[in-house]
């Protein structure tokens, strides 16, 4: 079955669960660490008849084992957690092609054609492992014309000569920590309605974590915009959510998120009750995508979600999460 194609072709509720299930069942044809610990839950496979069953993977086994799916047998690139304590994740990525279309219509899907942006990326450019970096270099590449560019120095320019009144929509990609280096160094400059500032990470342990809430009054409070938008995604997973106001994250047709019970990771909970975030990721159909993060959250509805930290147990990693 093709599923690249029909992933991204992904409309209605029913259309997602038919092909959720058809994963699922490959998955368990193909991917030798999911089907070794659905056993060792004494799940059968075949009872399974309705997606809110499908039991999701432990994300620490990325850390430990490698999660494949593949009939290749060599992955096109493996990304790496910036992993600041412990073990790092490792997402061995089968097909390149896929994660590309992931990025370019999961942003689309919810900002139009990459064509009218110009991408300002405020990132670090030395590291070649890292999945949210390949991801602002893709979008900067495909729309270089426009004058995309990674903002590796503040030393040379001056704000104002980045963020200019033209014809394209300006959407600054940055790590937490590196927005808040470069707007200590920089001047204050005006308004600009077509300016978007989107926040996509944690500090990395770069500088002292602080709460969503007060990183983006500072970024609004500097680039004088009304809203800061975020972006949701990690290592082990080929899709991004993304928030355009109040931390309010949205995912595309082929991602949807749970919630699950803080006493009991089997049960998934009510809407705007708190508790572990469990992502099914059909795009990751080549490694896992039933996958059970170390991330807090609520589901506000069947299609918005806020992530309010992490679990105590788990360690700081680069994916978008502040503390609570």
């Amino acid at each position: 079955m093709n599923f690249k194609k029909k992933i991204f072709s992904v409309l209605s509720k029913n259309e997602f669960e038919n092909l959720t299930l058809d994963i699922f069942h490959y998955q368990i044809d193909n991917n030798k660490i999911y089907k070794n610990y659905l056993q060792s839950l004494k799940i059968d496979p075949l009872e399974i008849k309705n997606i809110s069953e499908i039991p999701f993977l432990p994300i620490s086994f990325f850390k430990t084992h490698c999660i494949w799916s593949s009939k290749t047998r060599i992955p096109d690139i493996i990304f790496t957690s910036s992993g600041t304590t412990g073990i790092k994740s490792k997402h061995y990525v089968a097909d390149l092609s896929v994660y590309i279309n992931s990025i370019r219509k999961g942003f689309e899907f919810f900002y139009g054609p990459i064509e009218k942006f110009k991408f300002l990326g405020f990132i670090p450019t030395d590291r070649k492992d890292s999945s949210l970096i390949y991801m602002v270099k893709y979008l900067i590449q495909e729309t270089i014309q426009n004058g995309s560019d990674i903002v590796s120095s503040y030393s040379n320019y001056k704000y104002k000569n980045w963020i200019i009144p033209d014809q394209k929509n300006v959407l600054i990609f940055g790590l937490s920590f590196y927005l808040l280096d470069f707007i200590e160094k920089m001047e204050k400059n005006g308004y600009k309605e077509n300016v978007i500032i989107m926040e996509t990470g944690g500090m990395k342990g770069k500088r002292k974590e602080i709460i969503r809430e007060e990183l983006h009054n500072i970024l609004k409070k500097f680039f004088c915009v009304k809203e800061i938008h975020s972006e949701y995604g990690m290592t082990e997973l080929l899709s991004q959510a993304y928030a355009k106001k109040n931390g309010v994250f949205r995912c595309p047709p082929w991602m949807k998120i749970y919630i699950r019970d803080p006493e009991d990771p089997f049960i998934h909970i009510d809407n705007n009750k708190i508790g572990g975030v469990d992502i099914i990721d059909l795009s990751n159909y080549l490694s896992c995508p039933f996958i059970s993060t170390e991330d807090l959250g609520k589901k506000i509805n069947d299609y918005e979600f806020e992530v309010l930290g992490r679990m105590d147990f788990s360690d700081i990693r680069g994916c978008n999460i502040m503390t609570i």
